[in-house]
């Protein structure tokens, strides 16, 4: 699924400021998710044509949207595409004052998504975890088993660190009954 932000709300063309702006489109992009995937799914937050987006506006928007979705166990995984630089700037100085991670992309004509990339910093724990689970599809049991003599962590702090993943977006939870299994949203991010 994608969410064109220059479609949404623009005060002048490719522009988008303002902390009330924010909350009329994070008010907009929940109403375009109505209908849950039955199957976890990228939701791209695409910002072609935007060149430039407020700090205030993104926290507004983007943060709060992707804390509203995550924060519901949806199965939409939001991922900004294609913010220019100056966007990115922006995104990054939120996720550097609020100790926070995104996920960015490009995508192309086909909405097929490249560089791939996180911006912000995951602490170290959270950071082994997430590249760990870059390997493949995996759960605490195997993160314990295979990992958790050299890391000296056990299963319990696996589970946290992968749920703590899952509701930043950055890993996708997949559901077996009562097993939780995890894979990449993105191989190689």
């Amino acid at each position: 699924m994608r969410i064109k932000m220059q479609d949404l709300l623009t005060s002048r063309a490719g522009i988008l400021a303002g902390a009330i702006n924010g909350r009329k489109a994070l008010a907009k992009m929940l109403e375009q998710i109505t209908n849950e995937p039955e199957k976890p799914e990228e939701l791209f937050v695409d910002f072609a044509g935007v060149q430039v987006a407020t700090a205030s506006f993104l926290r507004e928007a983007v943060f709060a949207f992707r804390d509203k979705v995550r924060g519901s166990r949806s199965n939409y995984y939001p991922v900004v595409a294609n913010a220019d630089s100056a966007v990115e700037e922006e995104l990054k100085v939120l996720v550097d004052s609020d100790n926070s991670v995104l996920m960015l992309c490009s995508l192309d004509s086909k909405g097929k998504p490249s560089k791939v990339r996180l911006i912000g910093n995951l602490d170290p724990k959270q950071r082994l975890t997430f590249d760990l689970v870059q390997q493949g599809i995996t759960d605490a049991t195997e993160l314990m088993r295979k990992h958790g003599v050299t890391e000296n962590v056990k299963q319990t702090a696996w589970n946290n660190r992968l749920a703590a993943l899952t509701a930043l977006g950055l890993v996708v939870e997949l559901n077996a009954g009562r097993a939780k299994r995890y894979r990449p949203l993105f191989q190689g991010a």
